[in-house]
């Protein structure tokens, strides 16, 4: 098993910055990858970013590239999505996920442990 927590959600005003942070726990000993998910009131789950701890390379959702960066601290077990230029249709709850495989980080699917989700709320 592994668990997420995640943090740093809130209300901002539009052009403005956050920071969400999400810590695994648990079988975390072949960790491959985590990743940033958000879902809109109505809408269905979108990928937003990817962090592979091997090579630490990292994957974006095309739409926010330029504006959401994602890392990840190996020794902490823990990534971080810093969002910039936040616009209201940013607003949604990001979800944390954990994979243990590799490839198709941009597949909901594919992911084998889920957080609770944030909420972030991006005001105009």
């Amino acid at each position: 098993q592994v668990q997420l927590v995640e943090s740093g959600g809130g209300l901002v005003q539009a052009g403005g910055s956050l920071r969400l942070s999400c810590a695994a726990s648990g079988r975390t000993f072949s960790n491959y990858a985590m990743g940033w998910f958000r879902q809109a009131p109505g809408k269905e789950r979108e990928f937003v970013a990817a962090f592979s701890w091997s090579g630490g390379n990292t994957y974006y959702a095309d739409s926010l590239k330029g504006r959401f960066t994602i890392s990840g601290d190996n020794a902490k077990n823990t990534v971080y999505l810093q969002m910039n230029s936040l616009k209201p249709e940013d607003t949604a709850v990001y979800y944390c996920a954990f994979k243990y495989s590799s490839r198709w980080y941009s597949v909901a699917t594919h992911y084998d442990y889920w957080g609770q989700g944030t909420q972030v709320t991006v005001s105009s």
